[in-house]
């Protein structure tokens, strides 16, 4: 299964020896991420916010999103922002699963700068977590018209891969996978494999990429991704063994105690005990609920064992996001709770917005 796409924003970084793009800091165990008061000069503003994104993509701590915002303050949701700006606020309301609000700024954005790459490539994936391929497509064709053209190829193959044109992206980005002189590019396209392999049904090539991604740089998003994969395959210490030194994020809990679970070890309880209280801390927060509804429908699902609530919360669910590993949730959840009429309309929305999956369509309940 995949996750909500970490990879989503991915840095562009230079092709070329002679184009300069600035890319993304690494943020080490050792060091604290980003800077705490904001500045008056936007491009320090920008390289802090940078910072504090890649801070929460490497952590899963979402305090590091409301860092980031606080950064952009002055510029935040104003028509007069440059564009990088509305880019970085997208991004961060991406990660923080504001679609709507995200999209929204993207297209003011590239309405203002057709040749925002990034923001060309933010606006993909948001239309692939919608489920419009059509429009994901457009919105990749734009990046190439931007000038980057690897990452014009690669979220087309992605997007086709979505529509069952495995054959298409193994061959394109194995293509650009060899062709890569970075490790973090390399990693990146070897994820997006993964996952193309794991929706074609070929788990085994899939362990593979996955693996591979993670040699050539660890990754907090590739890392579950593995995790579940392993997990679907009945490879729970192996699961186990991957999410060990993990952040401690609700999506790590979650799996550390399905592993443990269905391994038969009673620890998993206490893992179950702390997600519980989160979810207590969140609702005291005032914090919307239904942006964690994977998570709450996964909990249901794999921990609770309470099917029937399981696909009520992953179809609410897919009103915010479909990627696969959601509609995957809400299938399985339906099976599990033998919910005929549920199952029928979720096979019937994926025909209709033409994801091809075949962990989906060719999984038994």
């Amino acid at each position: 299964m995949t996750l909500h796409a970490a990879h989503a924003a991915t840095p562009i970084t230079a092709t070329q020896r002679d184009q300069v793009i600035e890319k993304l800091p690494l943020i080490t165990k050792n060091r604290a991420a980003g800077q705490t008061t904001t500045s008056a000069n936007p491009d320090a503003a920008a390289q802090a916010a940078r910072e504090l994104i890649t801070a929460a993509r490497q952590t899963g701590d979402t305090r590091y999103w409301g860092r980031a915002q606080a950064m952009l303050t002055p510029w935040w949701n104003k028509p007069d922002a440059p564009t990088d700006l509305m880019v970085l606020q997208a991004t961060i309301q991406q990660g923080r699963h504001e679609f709507s609000e995200a999209r929204s700024v993207l297209t003011r954005a590239l309405k203002l700068n057709p040749a925002q790459a990034q923001g060309w490539l933010n606006l993909a994936t948001l239309e692939r977590l919608a489920g419009n391929y059509a429009r994901a497509l457009q919105a990749c064709e734009a990046v190439g018209q931007a000038g980057q053209a690897l990452y014009a190829q690669a979220c087309q193959l992605e997007t086709q891969s979505l529509q069952g044109k495995t054959n298409e992206a193994r061959a394109g980005l194995q293509t650009l996978i060899s062709a890569a002189d970075n490790a973090a590019i390399r990693s990146w396209l070897l994820s997006l494999l993964a996952e193309s392999e794991e929706r074609a049904g070929k788990d085994g090539a899939a362990l593979k990429a996955y693996q591979s991604s993670l040699k050539q740089e660890a990754d907090l998003y590739t890392s579950i991704a593995l995790s579940d994969l392993l997990l679907r395959t009945g490879k729970h210490q192996d699961a186990l063994k991957v999410l060990t030194g993990l952040p401690a994020t609700d999506a790590v809990l979650l799996r550390q105690a399905t592993a443990k679970k269905r391994a038969g070890d009673p620890t998993w309880a206490e893992l179950r005990q702390t997600l519980r209280e989160r979810q207590a801390e969140l609702k005291r927060r005032g914090d919307k609920l239904e942006l964690h509804g994977r998570e709450e429908a996964l909990v249901a699902l794999w921990l609770d064992e309470d099917f029937a609530g399981a696909v009520t919360m992953a179809e609410r669910n897919l009103d915010l996001q479909r990627e696969p590993i959601d509609w995957w949730v809400a299938i399985q959840s339906a099976r599990a709770a033998s919910d005929m009429p549920a199952l029928a309309r979720l096979r019937g929305e994926m025909q209709r917005i033409g994801l091809v999956d075949a962990r989906i369509q060719g999984e038994k309940s």
